[in-house]
């Protein structure tokens, strides 16, 4: 806008002379430029920028994975448009048992541009942790991520469908999505649901679903992660326990 404000000026001033008008576009040009660099400090960081601050700190040690669950944690907490303290302990606990010293003021901050920046680039993102991570690590990020959705007592539908769209980019089974899911948001088939079947599923069905599951969810599964991923994986482990005790008993089956 400028650019051309400045061409038309100059070009009067100095008596509609065509170098005014050159002298006076790129004034306004480097004006315009200006405007551009000053509105994005003030609206965030943009997609590109946000995914090469993410690269600048996940360089790929084992700490660093603590970025990756900063982006993926500020990704849910901006879903429903509020940022409770409640989350942000969950975080910091989490964190902290998870990485011990390695987790520092400095991953908070890093949350903070997260959640303060422009749109998350979750696609750039998912697939560097998908690079990085076997299947059986993502699923324990998306039970995270369940965990830091209920932090306040209740999973809103815009979190649901934020970590929806994480497990599609990490490449997470549907199957183990909403038996992901069921653990966290319940309803009258959620034991079913998070042995992956539905309730007209044969008692011979049953069984076969639940020896999936317990070997699918085993917490051998991320021995080589850290204690508060060993608590997770036991977690899921006994809510497929639970589950499949709860089947069987409302089918009346010992």
């Amino acid at each position: 806008m400028y650019k051309f404000a400045g061409a038309f000026i100059g070009y009067f001033l100095l008596g509609r002379n065509f170098l005014g008008a050159i002298i006076g576009f790129v004034i306004g040009s480097i004006i315009d430029s200006a405007v551009v660099v000053s509105a994005r400090k003030n609206q965030g960081t943009g997609g590109d920028d946000l995914f090469e601050y993410y690269r600048q700190h996940a360089g790929g040690s084992r700490s660093d994975f603590a970025t990756m669950l900063v982006a993926l944690s500020a990704a849910v907490m901006r879903a429903d448009g509020k940022v409770l303290k409640v989350e942000l302990d969950y975080i910091k606990s989490f964190f902290s048992q998870q990485f011990g010293p390695h987790f520092t003021t400095e991953h908070l901050q890093v949350l903070k541009h997260f959640l303060d920046g422009a749109t998350i680039p979750l696609e750039q993102i998912c697939g560097d942790i998908n690079q990085r991570t076997q299947v059986e690590v993502r699923l324990q990020l998306i039970h995270y991520l369940f965990g830091l959705a209920k932090a306040d007592g209740h999973v809103a539908d815009s979190e649901i469908e934020v970590i929806k769209r994480i497990a599609t980019l990490l490449q997470v089974p549907g199957a183990d999505f909403e038996s992901l899911k069921n653990m966290f948001y319940r309803d009258t088939n959620s034991d079913y649901h998070v042995l992956g079947i539905e309730p007209t599923a044969t008692e011979e069905e049953i069984k076969k679903a639940y020896r999936s599951m317990a070997v699918r969810y085993h917490p051998d599964k991320v021995a080589h992660m850290g204690e508060e991923y060993q608590k997770g994986a036991k977690e899921k482990f006994q809510k497929v326990q639970e589950a499949y005790e709860a089947v069987k008993k409302q089918r009346g089956v010992a």
